[in-house]
């Protein structure tokens, strides 16, 4: 299960493309046939049986789950068992990818070659300050500013510096001080999500860790408006983000602002965006709540603007003098925007009104205008609103592309920075005038050895079982023909309301040079379609999003983009929940599954009331504790529960030891119930990352080699590699 009800976070992987890899498969190739296949590691079956309430139920790989009291994995303390289980599935897949070892090396020599050439993101103008990213200097960025447009560089973070003697490393939640004087980040040092915060002074080099390693959860950190206090969220022992703390920039005790007692909620902080407040953010996935700290009073308690109530979200920003509103309840399902008095929080006026099936999804708002991102039938667009209410759009081209809005720009700025790709087209850095909604094209990313002419999007919509629409965004060399030969990889997700964008990635377009299509299938559970569309694969209508997958794959060969027995699904984390699924429901439709860190194991991990996000996501996926309908429910689509006597299709999972969101165990058990069920010779694997968390490996050739890998797979499960 991924962090919460958040965006999710944007999976750039900066790979390309060489000469020197795979030539492109036409039609089905006939191989002799080669070795037998190893023998997989055997899992023992440990009888289990689980009693909930008044149902019973088998669970003979529960043994492979190992929680320490700690709360913290390490290979070398886990039980014998598991530890030489796990290292014995990893050296067997690794037996296994010797087939495709060949077209491993040829796609991480085409990600390693197509590298980017500049046109990146443009420099930050802020407080007489110029703010760059580096991304040239190794595995990890650097990050810059100069004074004006010709000063002197400086260096805010070196991420490869840091890293040194760290067999894992990631940042989050990079920024500056308001008053310009401290940089602040977050990092990972252990690839579990634990964090220490780090502060530097920019005057004099010096860095101190305010935060140690095991106090600071995901959520956020931010400096208060005077520059003077840095709030942090603080996660108990089950990794629950529970506590606001603010801590003196100078050192000191930190001082406790405010402690959530319900573990259905996820926290978040930020700065609204004229710097008059410290916003709280408390959410469920039904509910959510704004606390506020005035920056003329740092150091009291949060005001509450309203109390949280079922059915009601909302969303707290600044504009205009007042504060503003994004609301969402039963009256206005997708979404409306309200005025709010400063002092009382009371709503005074409709901004924007609720427009069915036109979902707001973000604000963003600046002096000269308020900019607010809304979603219909799958395309983002930018609003803009003048304090005198004239109402401006900001138009893009293409069947199918990704809007995206930085959140916190510069307030008196005289445009938006918006950045526009397409699965085709690389990000190119847009300025929209807040007057008149003009944009001014600022940046275009380049790659080495990459033309978007070559490669064509297009929007296609399969039928789902009961008549939807569902979307598809598909990626095809430019001028190739639906002969229904092509092997196509397809991706989907369809969880919490996330929509999954149509942006660019190297990685598709490497393997689209190769013969292959690729494509995004916006299956319900997300909320391309606004938020009905999420509602309407969600908890007992998650059947909805397996049956889009399973038509989306057969319309693709219905219309002779996809060769019928060469299509390989692609899921991460609750989308793993979506391909295993959908695996079981249609085994034969797949030739090969791959599933990163899934969410496969769901009723097993939704039983475990001590698992950090179970109370968070009961109301996505029900609570087989307490309902005979939700568990009645999940035990007929969880993939672990569901697995059966079919020819099963090749099938590649992974999982990172030291991941506390979805267990090492739930790919683990999936795989030896696929091996003990399936009716095919075709091979399961396990990859276990052994150092990473949920978010995997960090650094751009541990992603290249990652990414190298599961392409291999794709490649091997089409051409009869693993036979």
């Amino acid at each position: 299960m991924p962090a919460a009800h958040l965006p999710l976070a944007r999976r750039r992987f900066l790979v390309g493309a060489s000469a020197a890899a795979l030539l492109a498969a036409v039609g089905r190739p006939v191989r002799a046939a080669g070795p037998a296949l190893p023998r997989p590691p055997q899992t023992p079956r440990v009888p289990l049986t689980r009693q909930q309430l008044g149902r019973t139920r088998d669970d003979p790989y529960a043994w492979l789950k190992y929680v320490p009291a700690t709360g913290q994995r390490d290979i070398a303390t886990m039980p014998p068992m598991i530890r030489d289980h796990l290292r014995a599935e990893n050296a067997y897949a690794a037996t296994v990818m010797e087939r495709v070892a060949a077209q491993e090396r040829g796609f991480l020599d085409a990600f390693a070659a197509r590298v980017p050439l500049g046109g990146g993101e443009p420099a930050v103008t802020r407080g007489g300050w110029t703010y760059v990213t580096d991304d040239s200097s190794g595995a990890h960025p650097r990050y810059l500013r100069r004074r004006g447009d010709k000063g002197t560089t400086e260096l805010l973070l070196d991420e490869n510096v840091r890293a040194r003697g760290h067999a894992y490393y990631r940042t989050t939640g990079q920024q500056v001080s308001p008053d310009g004087r401290l940089y602040a980040w977050a990092e990972d040092i252990g690839g579990n999500d634990r964090h220490r915060l780090c502060v530097r002074d920019l005057a004099t080099g010096t860095v101190s860790v305010v935060v140690d390693t095991d106090a600071y959860g995901y959520g956020g950190l931010v400096f208060s408006p005077s520059s003077r206090w840095l709030f942090w969220i603080w996660r108990d022992a089950r990794n629950r983000p529970t506590r606001v703390y603010r801590t003196p920039v100078t050192g000191g005790a930190p001082q406790l602002v405010y402690e959530e007692r319900d573990p259905a909620i996820f926290m978040a902080l930020r700065r609204t965006a004229a710097d008059g407040f410290v916003a709280i953010t408390l959410s469920g996935p039904d509910t959510s709540e704004v606390r506020l700290v005035a920056a003329a009073a740092e150091d009291r308690a949060p005001a509450i603007v309203w109390p949280r109530q079922p059915g009601r979200r909302y969303e707290i920003d600044e504009w205009d003098g007042d504060l503003i509103a994004l609301v969402e309840d039963e009256q206005a399902v997708d979404g409306r925007i309200a005025r709010l008095d400063r002092r009382s929080f009371a709503e005074t006026r409709t901004l924007v009104p609720h427009r069915a099936g036109t979902q707001i999804l973000q604000l963003v708002p600046f002096r000269r205008a308020l900019a607010w991102v809304e979603r219909r039938d799958t395309l983002p667009r930018l609003m803009l609103l003048s304090p005198r209410g004239a109402v401006r759009e900001a138009r893009f081209a293409g069947d199918a592309y990704a809007l995206t809005v930085p959140a916190e720009q510069d307030y008196a700025a005289p445009s938006c920075r918006v950045m526009v790709e397409t699965p085709a087209d690389p990000p190119r850095w847009i300025a929209i005038d807040c007057n008149d909604a003009r944009a001014t094209t600022l940046t275009m990313q380049r790659y080495a050895g990459y033309d978007p002419a070559r490669f064509h999007v297009r929007r296609l919509y399969a039928t789902a079982p009961d008549g939807e629409q569902v979307p598809i965004t598909l990626l095809t060399r430019r001028g190739a023909h639906p002969d229904g030969r092509t092997p196509l990889l397809l991706y989907g997700y369809g969880a919490y309301g996330v929509s999954s964008e149509a942006l660019f990635d190297v990685a598709p377009t490497v393997l689209v040079d190769r013969g292959w299509n690729y494509a995004i299938a916006h299956v319900r559970g997300g909320s391309e379609k606004g938020r009905l569309w999420f509602l309407d694969g969600r908890r007992h209508r998650k059947h909805n999003s397996f049956g889009d997958f399973v038509a989306c794959a057969r319309h693709l060969a219905d219309t002779g983009h996809a060769a019928r027995d060469r299509i390989v699904s692609y899921g991460l984390s609750a989308g793993g929940l979506l391909v295993g699924g959908a695996m079981n429901m249609a085994p034969d439709v797949w030739a090969g599954v791959i599933a990163t860190v899934p969410f496969v194991d769901m009723l097993n991990t939704m039983s475990d009331p001590d698992h950090p996000l179970v109370p968070l996501f009961r109301p996505d996926w029900g609570d087989p504790l307490s309902s005979v309908a939700d568990y009645d429910y999940m035990r007929g689509i969880s993939p672990y529960e569901n697995v059966h006597g079919a020819a099963y299709p090749p099938l590649y999972t992974t999982a990172g030891l030291k991941d506390d969101r979805v267990g090492y165990w739930e790919p683990a058990k999936l795989v030896a119930a696929v091996r003990a069920a399936s009716t095919s010779a075709a091979p399961a694997l396990l990859t276990t990352d052994l150092t990473a968390g949920h978010q995997g490996s960090a650094g751009r050739e541990s992603v290249n080699h990652k990414m190298a890998r599961l392409y291999a797979f794709a490649q091997g499960c089409v051409d009869g590699s693993f036979a």
